[in-house]
């Protein structure tokens, strides 16, 4: 009996663990994400332009009032420092140089005293972005970029790596996308009996529709995605009737093909028990059965 009740105690704390890692896990890993893309930002923007800018006020010092007293250290202050740097038998420092060096270190740490200057450097990236933003979506501004890429292309090592990653920020980003998908179907692809979850782009070229159905109603193209990068994949051409509409938005047909087919939408999930228009069970406009 005792074995049979410690065999029950480890199910269960198997399985309310795994329970608790499902609820606990997309929160955590979406925080993880969200902390490191704000270091990512802070030590790869921010900082620079906050060093920066106190490189500004160190140099604006001596040439603006209210600076100049604030961080300006004074002459017997710069004397001392160069007796200190002489009886230590470093290298000797001229007095401009000592000077520069006593303003940042003052500058720093009237910046550090003050966490809210930190955000200055991320404020003014995000205006950075947004003037560019601006700048490049005129006429000129295109030329001007048209012509920065064309350079970048043509060095060697970036001409390699540029392209394929311009190509996957402009799927991201871009208000103009290389693709419009506008619904999601089911396609048995690559061969029959496979079902392959597809995004509908358009119709199929003439010449492939006069091959394909000459006379009839015109077929569909379909990209077939890739997993896990869903950027690349395959694109066909099959008639009407052989295609299955799927009640998915494209967003969450794109995160079920990118995760492999882990995330499935709640509606769609077998195992709630609320799964409907299965491809087994999949019927065309109709009423109709898949063509085989």
């Amino acid at each position: 009996m005792a074995r049979s009740d410690r065999k029950t105690f480890r199910g269960d704390f198997r399985r309310f663990f795994v329970k608790g890692l499902a609820v606990l896990l997309p929160t955590v890993l979406t925080m993880w994400i969200l902390v490191k893309a704000y270091e990512f930002v802070d030590v790869a923007i921010a900082q620079p332009i906050n060093r920066g800018i106190r490189l500004v006020m160190n140099q604006a010092t001596p040439h603006v009032g209210f600076l100049e007293a604030e961080f300006e250290p004074s002459p017997q202050v710069v004397d001392r420092e160069i007796a200190n740097t002489v009886s230590a038998n470093r290298k000797p420092r001229t007095k401009a140089e000592v000077r520069s060096e006593l303003r940042a270190e003052s500058i720093r740490a009237w910046w550090d005293a003050r966490w809210y200057m930190n955000f200055i450097g991320l404020i003014v990236a995000i205006i950075a972005v947004y003037v560019a933003g601006r700048l490049l979506g005129g006429f000129l501004g295109r030329g001007i970029y048209n012509k920065l890429e064309s350079l970048l292309t043509s060095i060697p090592g970036i001409k390699q790596v540029y392209p394929y990653v311009k190509q996957v920020v402009d799927f991201l980003f871009s208000d103009e996308k290389p693709i419009n998908f506008n619904r999601v179907v089911l396609v048995q692809y690559p061969r029959k009996g496979v079902w392959s979850i597809g995004l509908v782009t358009g119709t199929p070229m003439k010449s492939v529709q006069q091959e394909m159905a000459p006379g009839q109603e015109p077929g569909v193209t379909i990209f077939i995605p890739s997993s896990p990068t869903p950027f690349t994949g395959y694109t066909i051409s099959v008639p009407q009737e052989e295609i299955v509409e799927l009640p998915l938005t494209i967003d969450e047909a794109l995160r079920f093909t990118i995760s492999g087919g882990v995330l499935i939408p709640a509606q769609q999930s077998i195992e709630d028990g609320n799964a409907t228009d299965l491809p087994g069970q999949a019927t065309l406009p109709g009423g109709a059965p898949p063509k085989e």
